[in-house]
């Protein structure tokens, strides 16, 4: 099968999932009051968001991964490999493999854990869900395992491209490095989740971003998940976009997080986030900044409010200025890793 129809097919049974199933999954949860609840630390309006469905996730969780399986099965049917790598997508690497499913097990259990938080608030009447001890607990179980299969898997190298450096073993360092990247990603894309269509539209971009960058890398596995991952977003988006008939909740936040983190590191290239992801280091770092200059100042604040999104939001903008402009600055970031890759790759 051509790549490029490959992707084209992981992106539309993604779409047409993601969107068919709302139909089924929105009066369902409308059913079982799987209500959001809004805190009263947000922007007081959000309190009218009270009541609307939430773990709308599972619509773009299931068209990210059925989009990515049938095309897997396609390519079986067809005698060739997905997850492959080489000049015609072609060359089999056994390590490449269990890069690429490793990272997909990863996302479905941050996806899991935020499926348990969301249940907890909706179901068990707790606002808060998880303690964060709870959470980070469960956090640090799913990173290790996934990070020590690549570590094995690679040779106990820790090998990852550093920009404008080249591919260099960190050994140490590849941990430390690894921690950090997964646990802020995972968060920050959580934070990115408090504007209507804002996380799904942001997460779209960095998408698109990947499937260039899958190809640009010769590894078609990475291009048809991205594309799936789009499709599935773009049916979501749908349901998602002021004012939102669904919530996604931590259920698709942290899915969010971990597939975004799987298709870097399938790549090895974890610190393309930064880029490709420029939202979620703003509002991720925004979060930090107001949180530190508040304690060192005793009350005192650099923004409105944080997370930055809400920051605008008392300020004056709309939610759909807020996502278009957001999701615009993510495009460039997302345009600036494509390029950075290209540069990079031999």
């Amino acid at each position: 099968m051509n790549p490029i129809l490959a992707c084209v097919l992981a992106a539309v049974v993604g779409f047409g999932l993601a969107f068919g199933l709302g139909y089924l999954v929105i009066p369902f949860l409308h059913k079982l009051k799987f209500g959001q609840t809004i805190l009263d630390i947000g922007p007081k309006w959000h309190k009218d968001k009270q009541g609307t469905p939430t773990m709308g996730g599972i619509l773009f969780i299931v068209g990210t991964y059925l989009g990515l399986f049938v095309v897997f099965f396609v390519f079986k049917l067809l005698g060739k490999e997905l997850v492959s790598s080489g000049a015609l997508f072609e060359n089999v690497s056994d390590p490449l493999k269990i890069k690429f499913w490793a990272g997909i097990l990863m996302a479905f259990g941050f996806g899991f854990i935020g499926f348990l938080d969301d249940y907890i608030k909706v179901v068990k009447k707790r606002n808060l869900g998880l303690t964060i001890v709870q959470k980070t607990v469960l956090q640090i179980i799913v990173m290790v395992a996934y990070l020590f299969t690549l570590y094995w898997n690679d040779g106990m190298t820790g090998a990852m491209y550093i920009p404008f450096v080249g591919k260099v073993e960190t050994k140490i360092f590849y941990w430390l490095i690894g921690v950090a990247v997964i646990y802020c990603t995972t968060n920050a894309v959580n934070f990115t989740d408090g504007v209507d269509g804002l996380c799904a539209s942001v997460t779209l971009t960095a998408a698109l971003g990947f499937v260039a960058v899958g190809f640009i890398c010769r590894v078609l596995g990475v291009s048809v998940l991205a594309s799936a991952l789009a499709g599935a977003l773009a049916g979501y988006l749908i349901w998602n976009w002021h004012p939102a008939k669904v919530m996604m909740g931590d259920f698709g936040s942290m899915f969010l997080g971990g597939i975004v983190i799987a298709l870097a590191y399938t790549v090895d290239r974890p610190f393309i986030i930064l880029l490709i992801g420029i939202i979620y280091v703003a509002e991720f770092g925004s979060d930090i900044l107001q949180i530190g200059y508040f304690k060192l100042t005793h009350g005192k604040r650099i923004f409105k409010m944080a997370p930055i999104h809400h920051h605008f939001e008392m300020c004056g903008w709309k939610e759909t200025k807020i996502v278009t402009v957001f999701s615009a600055v993510n495009l460039a970031g997302a345009i600036a890793a494509v390029l950075l890759v290209a540069l990079e790759t031999p």
